[in-house]
């Protein structure tokens, strides 16, 4: 029994859609480097827990755990640098202090401060993309502005520290590959 022409047909541009998404994907890195990186995000975001423990705050926010994926899986990419992650998110949070005092506490607010944001790191040449999400946190939070911004400075110096420390190992990437 043959295959119809329309069953053939499906199934050429099956195989057509799959070519086509086959191999865009960047070759895996070598499981030496995967592990490194998975242990120094493990490490930094539990010193981050362990700094506010020790502090009565809370220090890791979401967003940089997602900034910890950036310097420890992809410490290459201009997102990663300390420039961007250090001045990305104290920007960023600026930026929703800002916009919480003119607009107050809303999801409105919150989503104007994240596109806001993404501004105003491109402009200060410190893109960041996790830190966008700094922005939504401050207005939807209201946290108290001046021990908001030095925790996030800390976090991020941590951040950046265990990244720097990691890029030394010679398992990963060099880090950073550049500084300001």
């Amino acid at each position: 029994m043959s295959d119809s022409p329309v069953t053939a047909t499906r199934s050429t541009l099956l195989q057509r859609c799959a070519a086509a998404l086959a191999g865009k994907a960047p070759a895996r890195a070598a499981r030496s480097a995967i592990s490194v990186a998975t242990l120094a995000g493990v490490v930094a975001l539990l010193l981050l827990v362990a700094i506010g423990v020790l502090i009565d705050q809370t220090v890791l926010i979401p967003p940089l755990a997602a900034s910890a994926a950036l310097v420890f899986a992809a410490p290459a990419l201009p997102l990663a640098q300390p420039r961007s992650v250090v001045g990305g998110q104290l920007i960023s949070a600026v930026v929703g202090f800002v916009c919480l005092a003119v607009g107050g506490s809303s999801i409105w607010t919150s989503a104007v401060a994240g596109g806001l944001a993404i501004g105003a790191m491109a402009l200060a040449r410190a893109p960041h993309s996790p830190a966008a999400a700094t922005s939504v946190i401050v207005v939807l939070t209201e946290p108290p502005t001046a021990v908001f911004l030095l925790l996030l400075l800390v976090a991020t110096l941590v951040l950046v520290g265990v990244g720097i420390i990691v890029g030394r190992s010679g398992r990963t990437a060099r880090y950073p590959t550049y500084w300001w």
